[in-house]
């Protein structure tokens, strides 16, 4: 069969506009995918060089490829379970940071770039003080961002129209902000001249990104059934769903300059992105932490299992409507059009999210997650949000167990082991509490304010709420609990 190629895609060149760093799955299913259709729609006419920032790995399959792969999405799209299969034509390079240093720093003068993109995992975007501008290339992506807009200011002798945007789409709040406060300390550690600190600030733009795709990756069982569909091989396929939300905040508007609304792609630009992270933290992330450990202790093992079981959806669906939206500051409707979206992905027959995969850390997930709307609840309601309330018993008879094994807390689900995995502090604690009584042991949970940044036994009615909530699950079952209080 033959090998996916730029003949075999009928790639056309364009202006190199966007360096990426970052080779993975997530990027080409997103940005690049994204600019792709951009391409296509005579929006943008730029391509992408993607950059390998580490030191391991291969760009093997990506030279063979020459850059072009296919990216299918899969899940429900107006009703329907569909496959959309698009050939990314949008890449048109590849380049090793530290084995072909020299045509990786070139880039930092080619006159049509214009965009960074980075995805180096949260651990990315790091200030190492221990970083130096003689490496070729410096070690941590800030070193090595740093050093590159350095090239650039002196090749175009810092003309202000030749600095670049830089979109960081790593997982942590006010991204750019951070990388951009990594930049300026290594300038001023590697004694770089004030004229180009003022071109970092007046010529470049560092923008905070908020981005949401689940990227499942490369199909490995299916892979060579696909290349069968496709018609050709193709080792660098990338699945993902089908959802996509792109929010990009800078004090300067970029819209322009990145026109991809106008291709149709939800890519949202704003001057403040918090209230979209809140929705999608509160609402998609509150949601999965809200029902998955009663989930499981009901016997469900997955999320598309779970959205199956009437009684669970409906727990489910009543947290986010009744009690999570209320507390958000979005309009009604967009936030009514998140959640239902949020509720359609869960539906996804193409995804196995395991529950004990999302259980992870649950207890500093709760806090983040869903803590701000239960108390925003009561202070608006002046009551207590039922389900909710019922998610913190849920997690302490979750994470019942006396038993320390291979770092993880053993829990048991109609007499079969499970792992409840957390740090070492959350374990012995619950390890030496939770075979107490639902009493002592809910007060012993809810008066921890190293959990949760305060004492919720102190809110009127919380312990007495959770008491009786744990003392159902534990004298009846989890689902019986529930049908009580929500069926």
């Amino acid at each position: 069969m033959e090998l996916l190629s730029k003949a075999k895609t009928g790639k056309k060149e364009r202006p190199i506009k966007v360096l990426q760093f970052g080779e993975g799955n997530f990027l080409r299913a997103f940005v690049d995918y994204m600019i792709d259709i951009a391409n296509e729609n005579g929006n943008f006419n730029g391509d992408i060089v993607l950059v390998k920032p580490i030191e391991f790995g291969s760009l093997d399959l990506f030279h063979k490829q020459e850059s072009q792969y296919t990216v299918q999405l899969r899940g429900i799209v107006d009703g329907e379970a569909k496959r959309i299969n698009r050939i990314v034509t949008s890449v048109t390079d590849v380049v090793d940071a530290y084995g072909e240093y020299e045509k990786y720093a070139d880039y930092a003068k080619l006159d049509t770039l214009r965009f960074i993109v980075s995805n180096t995992t949260e651990a990315g975007i790091v200030y190492d003080d221990t970083d130096r501008f003689e490496f070729t290339p410096p070690k941590t992506y800030p070193g090595k961002l740093t050093k590159f807009l350095y090239e650039r200011y002196q090749h175009f002798n810092g003309a202000e129209d030749k600095g670049l945007i830089i979109l960081p789409v790593e997982l942590i709040d006010d991204n750019g902000i951070h990388l951009k406060e990594c930049v300026l300390k290594l300038a001023a550690l590697w004694n770089l001249e004030e004229a180009f600190v003022a071109w970092v600030n007046n010529a470049c733009v560092f923008t905070s990104t908020l981005v949401d795709r689940i990227v499942t990756g490369y199909p490995r069982d299916e892979a060579e059934e696909l290349c069968k569909e496709f018609g050709y091989q193709d080792n660098l396929i990338v699945t993902g769903e089908p959802f996509a939300l792109w929010v990009i905040e800078s004090d300067k508007d970029i819209s322009n300059e990145l026109p991809l609304p106008q291709a149709g792609l939800p890519v949202i630009f704003t001057d403040n992105q918090k209230p979209y992270k809140q929705r999608k933290v509160r609402i998609l992330n509150g949601a999965h932490t809200s029902f998955v450990l009663a989930s499981y202790l009901a016997g469900n093992d997955i999320v598309l299992e779970s959205m199956k079981d009437e009684l669970i959806f409906k727990f489910m669906k009543e947290t986010i409507f009744d009690e999570v939206i209320p507390t958000l500051t979005l309009p009604k409707q967009d936030l009514i059009d998140f959640a239902n979206a949020v509720i359609t992905r869960f539906n996804n027959p193409y995804v196995k999210h395991a529950l004990l995969s999302i259980s992870l850390n649950s207890v500093s997930k709760w806090r983040a997650r869903c803590m701000p709307s239960f108390l925003g609840y009561i202070e608006k309601e002046g009551k207590l949000p039922t389900h909710l309330t019922f998610s913190l018993a849920a997690l302490m008879a979750f994470y019942t167990g006396t038993e320390i094994r291979d770092k993880a807390l053993i829990g048991h689900r109609d007499g079969v082991e499970y792992n409840i995995l957390d740090d070492a502090a959350v374990l012995e604690f619950f390890a030496a509490n939770s075979s107490k009584d639902a009493a002592e042991f809910a007060h012993a949970v809810l008066s921890n304010t190293d959990f949760w940044g305060q004492d919720l036994s102190a809110i009127a009615g919380v312990e007495e709420a959770v008491v009786t909530y744990l003392s159902d699950i534990r004298s009846q079952g989890m689902r019986a609990a529930m049908e009580k209080t929500f069926a």
